[in-house]
């Protein structure tokens, strides 16, 4: 069933489905309102590729990220970015410091990832 073809509640049950597990909430937090490749998640999260694109093709399904390749890379971004300050207001209802949930925002290259994004932050002489 195409997700356009749900109830409002249905849709609804969908997105928490697809957000109700810790991997899948540092995944999407960590693409925050960027993008991040399956290599840049690998390095930030310390989780396996295999678990990660599985994680991402659970969040796809329910229309919650798209997919940009690039070469070889994939990167990920988030269908709704207004979907982050949603996630920190229910934390907030559940007394979740805001602060806990921003810290796992990200927008920093990570040396261990091979991406050319963050090859490129990190070495301004690189040319892809």
């Amino acid at each position: 069933m195409n997700i356009t073809e749900l109830t409002p509640d249905e849709k609804l049950s969908r997105i928490f489905r697809a957000i109700s597990t810790p991997a899948r909430f540092r995944i999407l937090m960590a693409i925050g309102t960027g993008e991040a490749c399956v290599c840049h998640l690998e390095a930030l999260l310390d989780l396996r590729q295999a678990y990660i694109s599985q994680q991402l093709m659970e969040m796809r399904e329910a229309n919650l990220v798209e997919p940009r390749r690039e070469g070889r890379y994939i990167f990920y971004r988030l269908t709704e970015p207004q979907l982050l300050p949603a996630l920190i207001e229910i934390g907030k209802l559940f007394s979740i410091p805001t602060a806990e949930m921003e810290n796992q925002l990200n927008t920093e290259p990570l040396p261990q990832c091979c991406c050319p994004d963050c090859i490129a932050q990190l070495d301004p002489s690189f040319i892809p």
